[in-house]
Parts: structure tokens; C-alpha cells; sequence
């Protein structure tokens, strides 16, 4: 391993290769628990895509698997380093390199952080919309390897639907550019679209193009819907769906995640009911107050003990402000395990009452927050630290959800991909043919197998 250092270090630079151990230890994993990891040889640090090109080079002709890491915010392991590894970090190639105010585009380094580019685009009038309750932290690059949703995809869709195009190091360590920048291009197959969700196994994205939509303008209309049982919120949220209200966002938090946020933030948000629901309307004017009574009227009707259109800007910002706190939050209580799965929304009561039952069955406390609008549930499993037994009993609970969701037509990641933690329910979702497809796929693109093997599937 010491001469995959010293070549990478000819090739590259002393500055960009560190191989200090306590420093690549905060590089080796992303925020996965339970996900197992091992101490890289080296991590890379590169400044441009020619230094990726020659670090993946110099490792395919060793036979070095490499990891590409963002901001390591991952919940799924996919960032995580094997024994020997090199970790290839996009922190500073951070940079956005175009804004098209008449193509409404943008083109970013990877370690572009989400709110960053929000902030810059803004100021040309435009919007980037995913927005995953990591973006205070998380990266572009990133958020196109595991397809990032976030609270407003509900309305406007997840990342993929906003990638142009892409430079990509492939396996070989040739780059090349996929993808289109103009409105419309339907020449060859979408490699561009086939690399967003690979989770690093395809190639390594250097840059990315994306598409944009005018800034939103004018007060959007919270409503606020408290209800005594999990079953109960699921149903007002079938029944949003039902009324054929696509609201901007629709999100779920329950009485635990409320209280430990009240806890750390002191907001009083836990008084009222044992699940929350927070919905949006941000249609212009009278459309929106009009959309938001509707929603309200779902709410009352399925239930709720306490509903209101919110009149308060700020408290309404507070609000969401809580739900994209509930995951730190929890955190300090200690060893955190999160689930993604995805379920038809008509199927949403359905599961998180299942989701309940399972946590009763293997004794094991879960909370729940939800982008419930479009059926991403992400139950969280909270167990003592040290306590290995309680662990096992959170393991399985986890695997018995993948399989719930599976049984109702669902997936087992909406949007933090498989990684090393879905492997065995992504297998039983996509069948063998599919996972064959699979390999050939990245046999063609990685054919020495180093990028980030042993991960998504094997």
C-alpha cells in the first residue's frame, strides 16, 4: 500500500494526499450507524478533475478500490472506506462555475453545498428546489449519488429530475461528459440519469449542469395538524392525496422527535397532540389560501385534535425548522439507526402502522418523521449505547420494515440509497435478473472493479 502513496503523492503533491491517521479516521464513514467501515491508505483532497482522473488511474492499475465522499452526511454507508482504500474528498472543488439566468441552469463543483448554491442562484432571480434536511451541510455531489429528495419533493421532485448533465471519471480514469445542457436531447441512453443514485459504483462527478426554475415569490400557507395516533395522521395524508392537493411540502414528525427537539431548543412543540403533521401551500394569493383550507379541511376531517392555518410567518418557518432538526436531535440521545423506505401514499397509514407494531414486537423505541406527502417514511431507531442485545432486536426490526414496504409496492430507499445497510431488501426488490443488469453495467464502466465495490449490490 505504501506505493500507492508515493505515486499518488508524485502525481498529485504532497497537499493533496493526507495520511495522517486521526485525520483520515473523520474521513473513513459517512453518518451511518452500524454501517461498518475500515481505515483507508490514503485520502485525496483534489482541486480539479484532472487530479481525480489520476488518482483513479493510478488505482486501477493497482487494483485500489476508491470512495468518493461529499460532506459524509450519508445515512446509508455508501461513503464509507474498506481496509486500504483511497477516499477521494470533493471538499474543495466547491465551487459554482456558471449561472445561465436565460437557461436557467447551473453548473457546480460537487463539494458545491446545497444552501450555497440556493443562496447564489437566488440572486439571479432562480431556484434550485431539492432541498434535503441535510442541505445546510450536505453537497451537490453528494445529493446526485444517492438522488437526494428532501421536504419539497413532494411538489417538485428529487434530484434526478434536475440534472442536465455531468463530467464523470470513469472506472478507467477517462473522463468524459454526459448529459445535455440544453432544454430538450434525446440522443443515446440517459448515462447521465443512470449515474445519479449509483452511489460512486459507476464513476466519480467531477461537475454538474443543473436545471433551475424561477424563484418563488410571496408568503406560502402553513397548515398545522397535531392527531393522537400515527394511523390517524397517515390517514389525513392519503386523504390530501385523495382531494388531489399536491401541496409543496407535507411532513410528519411524531411526539418523540418533537419532545427531543424541545429538549435541545426549548420550542414547546410537544404539547398538543403525539404526531404533527406541517403542510404547504405556496401557490400565489387567494389559489394558495384556497389550496391551504382544503388541506385543512383534510386534516379536521381525518381526526386532527388540533388544526389551524398558520397566520405567523416566523412561527410557521420555526416549524419546519423542527422537523429539519428532528435527526441532531436525536443524536444527542445516542446511537441513531434510520430507515427510508417508501410506500405508495395511499399505503402511508398502512405502514406507519405496521412500522408501530414492529417496534412493539421487537421491544425497540422508534421515532418517526416522514416526508409523508409522498410516502419516503424515515423511521429512527434509538438504542442505549452499548446495549448489544437491544441492537439485534433494532436490526431486525429494520430488515421486518424493508420487507413491510416491499410487501405494500414499495422500495427500500427513497432517498439515501442503499449503500451497505439495504444490500439484502435492495436484492429481494430488484430480483436477480435486474441485479445481473446491474453488474454488467458497472462491469462496463468500472471494469477493474475499484469503485466503491462491495456496496448496492454484489
Amino acid at each position: 500500500m505504501s506505493g500507492v502513496v508515493e505515486e499518488l503523492r508524485a502525481a498529485l503533491g504532497e497537499g493533496l494526499v493526507v495520511t495522517d491517521p486521526e485525520v483520515m479516521e473523520g474521513y473513513a464513514h459517512d453518518e451511518a450507524e452500524w454501517a461498518p467501515y475500515e481505515g483507508p491508505v490514503a485520502v485525496v483532497r483534489p482541486r480539479e478533475t484532472a487530479d481525480v482522473a489520476a488518482v483513479v488511474r493510478i488505482c486501477a492499475d493497482r487494483g485500489v478500490p476508491v470512495v468518493a465522499r461529499g460532506a459524509g452526511t450519508g445515512l446509508s454507508g455508501a461513503a464509507n472506506s474498506g481496509r486500504g482504500w483511497v477516499v477521494v474528498s470533493f471538499e474543495r472543488m466547491n465551487r459554482v462555475l456558471a449561472v445561465d439566468p436565460v437557461q436557467q441552469s447551473a453548473t457546480v463543483q460537487p463539494g458545491v453545498v446545497n444552501d450555497d448554491l440556493r443562496a447564489r442562484v437566488s440572486l439571479d432571480g432562480l431556484w434550485y428546489p431539492p432541498d434535503p434536511a441535510s442541505s445546510p451541510w450536505s453537497t451537490i455531489g453528494g445529493n446526485v449519488s444517492t438522488n437526494a429528495g428532501g421536504l419539497c419533493c413532494v411538489k417538485y421532485g428529487v434530484t434526478r429530475d434536475y440534472v442536465l448533465g455531468m463530467e464523470v471519471v470513469t472506472g478507467t480514469g477517462r473522463v468524459v461528459r454526459l448529459g445535455k445542457t440544453t432544454a430538450k436531447g434525446v440522443t443515446g441512453y440517459d448515462l447521465a440519469g443512470l449515474m445519479v443514485g449509483s452511489e460512486g459504483t459507476l464513476g466519480l462527478v467531477t461537475e454538474v449542469t443543473l436545471r433551475l426554475v424561477p424563484l418563488r415569490t410571496g408568503v406560502e400557507h402553513t397548515v398545522v395538524g397535531y392527531f393522537d395516533s400515527l394511523t390517524d395522521a397517515g390517514r389525513a395524508v392519503a386523504a390530501v392525496s385523495a382531494a388531489g392537493v399536491v401541496p409543496s411540502a407535507l411532513e410528519l414528525i411524531d411526539r418523540f422527535c418533537l419532545q427531543a427537539v424541545d429538549e435541545w431548543k426549548n420550542m414547546g412543540l410537544s404539547a398538543e397532540g403525539e404526531v404533527l403533521l406541517l403542510a404547504r401551500s405556496d401557490l400565489p394569493g387567494e389559489s394558495g389560501r384556497a389550496e391551504a383550507e382544503r388541506i385543512l379541511e383534510c386534516f379536521e376531517k381525518e381526526r386532527a385534535v388540533y388544526a389551524v392555518r398558520s397566520t405567523d410567518e416566523d412561527e410557521a418557518e420555526a416549524l419546519f425548522a423542527a422537523r429539519r432538526l428532528a435527526y441532531p436531535a436525536l443524536e444527542r440521545l445516542g446511537p441513531l439507526l434510520t430507515e427510508d423506505v417508501c410506500v405508495p401514499k395511499a399505503s402511508v397509514p398502512t405502514m406507519l402502522e405496521a412500522i408501530e407494531r414492529i417496534g412493539e414486537r421487537f421491544r425497540t423505541r422508534i421515532g418517526n418523521i416522514a416526508h409523508a406527502g409522498d410516502g419516503n417514511l424515515h423511521p429512527l431507531f434509538i438504542v442505549p449505547a452499548g446495549d448489544e442485545e437491544a441492537k439485534e432486536r433494532a436490526q431486525r426490526a429494520f430488515e421486518e420494515i424493508v420487507d413491510e414496504a416491499l410487501a405494500m409496492g414499495g422500495t427500500v430507499t427513497g432517498e439515501h440509497g442503499v449503500g451497505l445497510l439495504k444490500m439484502r431488501g435492495a436484492a429481494d426488490e430488484l430480483g436477480p435478473d435486474v441485479v445481473a443488469m446491474h453488474r454488467a453495467i458497472k462491469g462496463a464502466l468500472d471494469p477493474k472493479g475499484i469503485l466503491n465495490p462491495g456496496k448496492v449490490f454484489v
